[in-house]
């Protein structure tokens, strides 16, 4: 069954470090997004009903209920295995989380980043620890526990010593399932285009060095594998039975439908996009076909996952021979792993297959 992605590409304040499609808006361009988002959903055919939803954007907890309602009475499943909300901390009351379990939402994604303050101001975040501890009480509360902590390794100011908290405070929320990215760096987010053009906005002087950002990552694997949340992709921990069921999908590329300004979709066969920003969107919901090939996309999207992927990887015989040489890359049979090595290096592996 296919998986079901929604963009709502809406937010309170853009995020220095954000390099998505998303910001703040007008309430004019919303209420006109969302009715093309509805539209969309309306006049799609559906050949089963799909089994996952992810929510994301943007800010998709800032939508109220009415607007929620909207959006999920247009799908034709409301029996989701996984239907996962995208959340900025803050602002998640009662009432909210109330009307998200009445309408499906049975996983929560935080985007915490840090639980040190100074490095959340830095980067133009309001919440602080105590309220993300007091929201997930409140998750907990209403029988949403299956909860996604954010944490970003990499931001001005970041240190090993902070980073310690930040992953002390993740052991103890007890959330199942955490993700952690290294910052990326370019020109797409306001603080990647500083420190590409050597400024010092937003922090950009501070941020931590390639090498101090892998030994931040590192150190997050040691830990929360010490707490009973392992990697099972790249930037993805779980404890067993709470990997997400829907992004699962996007590495073993099973089908998926996404809807909303860019938004993808992929049929198994065939990828397309609608357009990048939510005034192309509203103006003309088109879907461009995106190229696709099999072997590449296998390859690419199966070593993400800590399992690896068993395909036939003949056309690429001696690139991968040659990182098997340089450690980046364990053969098992006819499974393909990336190295603990290999993982910080994962994009120079991938760029074989492109």
């Amino acid at each position: 069954m296919p998986g079901v992605y929604i963009s709502y590409p809406f937010c309170a304040q853009k995020c220095t470090y954000c390099n998505f499609a998303s910001g703040v808006f007008s309430r004019e361009l919303e209420n006109a997004y969302l009715q093309s988002l509805r539209e969309e959903i309306l006049e799609t055919t559906w050949l089963e009903n799909p089994d996952t939803l992810y929510l994301g954007g943007g800010t998709p907890s800032l939508l109220d209920a009415e607007q929620l309602a909207s959006i999920l009475t247009a799908l034709p499943s409301a029996n989701w295995t996984e239907a996962t909300m995208e959340a900025a901390p803050g602002g998640l009351d009662a009432d909210k989380i109330a009307s998200w379990v009445k309408l499906g939402i049975n996983r929560v994604s935080l985007g915490t980043q840090s639980f040190v303050t100074s490095e959340l101001r830095r980067t133009g975040r309001r919440h602080d620890a105590k309220v993300v501890e007091e929201e997930v009480a409140r998750l907990q509360q209403y029988g949403i526990s299956n909860i996604n902590l954010d944490l970003i390794a990499g931001l001005p100011g970041q240190n090993a010593e902070s980073w310690e908290v930040s992953l002390d405070w993740v052991e103890r929320l007890g959330s199942p399932h955490v993700s952690v990215y290294m910052l990326e760096v370019d020109d797409d987010s306001r603080l990647g285009a500083e420190v590409i053009a050597f400024g010092k906005r937003y922090g950009a002087a501070d941020i931590p060095s390639e090498e101090q950002i892998a030994d931040l990552y590192q150190r997050a694997v040691e830990r929360l594998a010490a707490m009973g949340i392992h990697r099972y992709e790249i930037s993805n921990f779980a404890r067993p039975g709470f990997e997400s069921r829907h992004n699962l999908k996007y590495w073993r590329r099973d089908p998926y439908l996404g809807f909303g300004s860019d938004a993808h979709s992929f049929d198994g066969d065939s990828r397309w996009a609608n357009p990048e920003t939510p005034q192309e969107y509203v103006r003309e919901r088109r879907r461009e076909p995106h190229s696709c090939d099999p072997a590449s996309e296998t390859l690419m999207l199966g070593l993400r996952l800590t399992e690896g992927v068993d395909t036939d990887w003949s056309r690429y015989r001696e690139a991968i021979e040659r990182r098997i040489a340089e450690g980046l890359l364990l053969r098992e049979g006819n499974r393909l792993k990336l190295t603990s090595r290999g993982v910080l290096l994962s994009n120079t592996v991938f760029a074989d297959f492109v």
